[in-house]
């Protein structure tokens, strides 16, 4: 797909990975229109791509819930038109056991990522099957491939978007609008900085898997929205083990538990 001219939606934009896909969009030429809840933090980022030479749009928006992503859409529908591009980027939550998440928490971190991408895809899908051109990418975790105790709902929310990509590419099949996941290995971000103990919770298997920056996956992002490609896992090393997991899922699941978290 052709970037230059497109017209991109991108969540969980203002910070960390959202943040530089914009930049990598806009810096292809793209129209980008970046969605998170800090409208402040939203401005620096438009006028730092702005900055650079690029085009941007900010739009301050909880994608978690349903009537803010509505007025999104209109928003977005009256200023810019229907985005060539949604990146499904937005994502929440704690690494905790199912039995330490109070409820409330739990129902946060399935609104973000999963429903929040299920809500902004099903908002301008009809406009790109009209249109018969589209592209979607939804930024996953590892944890969506294979599980580790003491990130339930966390794991839970990753699979179910996982498993909303798949569906997506069987339902858009022959439509012009396409889907991608885009899986990065562990991310330099300010995440575990903001979650205490989450760190110490991912397997120490991880070790073997060289962690990314987002500027890495942004490129990964760019790439399979460029490519058109399906599944784009990063590093190779995350895509070695995923594809062991589907080979051998016992031993997989084996060593994942063995260097895990205990209680």
């Amino acid at each position: 797909m052709r970037l230059e001219g497109a017209v991109a939606l991108i969540t969980g934009a203002s910070t960390g990975i959202g943040a530089a896909i914009a930049v990598d969009l806009a810096a292809r030429g793209a129209v980008v229109l970046l969605v998170a809840r800090n409208a402040e933090t939203l401005a620096e980022r438009v006028a730092d791509i702005e900055s650079r030479g690029g085009r941007a749009e900010a739009f301050p928006a909880d994608v978690g819930d349903r009537e803010q992503v509505l007025a999104l859409g209109a928003a977005i529908r009256e200023r810019v038109g229907v985005p060539d591009v949604v990146v499904n980027n937005a994502g929440a939550g704690r690494f905790l056991y199912l039995d330490e998440t109070e409820p409330r928490e739990l129902e946060s971190m399935t609104a973000v990522p999963y429903s929040a991408a299920l809500l902004v895809t099903q908002e301008f899908l009809p406009d790109m099957l009209r249109r018969r051109s589209g592209w979607i990418v939804n930024v996953n975790s590892p944890v969506s491939r294979m599980p580790w105790a003491g990130a339930t709902g966390y794991a839970g929310a990753r699979w179910a978007l996982r498993g909303l990509t798949a569906a997506l590419r069987q339902d858009l099949r022959g439509t012009g609008v396409g889907v991608s996941e885009v899986v990065p290995a562990k991310v330099h971000s300010d995440y575990f900085a903001n979650n205490p103990g989450a760190e110490e919770r991912v397997p120490k298997v991880d070790a073997l898997i060289p962690p990314r920056t987002p500027d890495q996956v942004a490129s990964a992002v760019v790439r399979a929205i460029e490519g058109e490609r399906r599944e784009v896992l990063l590093p190779w090393q995350l895509r070695a083990f995923d594809v062991a997991g589907r080979i051998f899922p016992r031993l997989a699941e084996r060593v994942v538990a063995v260097t895990g978290h205990q209680r």
